[in-house]
């Protein structure tokens, strides 16, 4: 089941995306069910706007919390965030059909309370996905990403040109693809660092809007690390 999973920083609970999202009992049946499916996180606010979606990531199963017997940890993998946060509620239509079905807009807030894990239409699902990765996948950002098709597998390829045509197999095969992940990593560091060596200080921008810089993992992917800007640094070659 796909599920949307409400989180926040100040929220009491001991969530560490993009490993664990921490919840009460009330969620385990819920979450069970979200086992080996995946499930869009939405924070409260987004930098001060609108209410907004912010990452993807798969449960990869559930824990008990070893402190408390009435509270569970869901472990995440494949956790990935959006380029930009999505927002809830666009051109006056929610994004969870949930919601789109309360009648009266000042009730939105009594549906929400007690109801921080929600179920996700799959077509919900993938709308929300489109929009979160639609700077990654644009062909426009291709060279600049290293996304370009000269340098890509058939399959890749295929994922990036029709990517608005997608059902949920293949935004699952989007979601697990390396050459993607890279991609939106690649982009978020890069802004992160302002395309410059955090060691030499180096800033060269090459054709298509490259930098000559690299994303480098802190931790690995191989050994677990996360695709997030927390685990990465920019690098020249030599550097890195």
């Amino acid at each position: 089941m796909k599920a949307v999973l409400d989180a926040k920083p100040d929220s009491g609970y001991d969530d560490e995306l993009p490993q664990r999202y921490h919840f009460p009992s009330q969620y385990r049946t819920r979450l069970t069910r979200c086992v080996g499916d995946w499930v869009v996180f939405r924070r409260p606010r987004a930098g001060g706007g609108d209410l907004a979606y912010f990452a993807v990531g798969q449960i990869n199963r559930i824990e008990a919390d070893t402190q408390d017997a009435k509270l569970y940890y869901a472990m995440i993998e494949n956790f990935l965030p959006f380029d930009t946060p999505v927002p809830w509620k666009r051109a006056g239509r929610y994004a969870e059909r949930s919601l789109r079905e309360v009648q009266e807009p000042s009730q939105i807030g009594a549906r929400l309370r007690g109801n921080s894990v929600r179920q996700l239409e799959t077509s919900d699902f993938n709308e929300i996905v489109e929009c979160g990765l639609t700077q990654t996948l644009a062909r426009e950002n291709a060279i600049k990403l290293g996304l370009d098709s000269g340098t890509l597998d058939s399959t890749t390829n295929s994922l990036i040109d029709e990517y608005a045509l997608l059902g949920e197999r293949r935004i699952a095969e989007m979601l697990v693809n390396r050459k993607i992940r890279d991609a939106r990593f690649r982009g978020a560091i890069c802004e992160a660092y302002d395309n410059r060596c955090a060691v030499t200080g180096l800033r060269i921008i090459n054709g298509g809007g490259r930098a000559e810089v690299q994303a480098a993992h802190i931790w690995p992917v191989k050994d677990g690390g996360p695709d997030v800007v927390q685990n990465g640094i920019a690098l020249s070659a030599t550097a890195h």
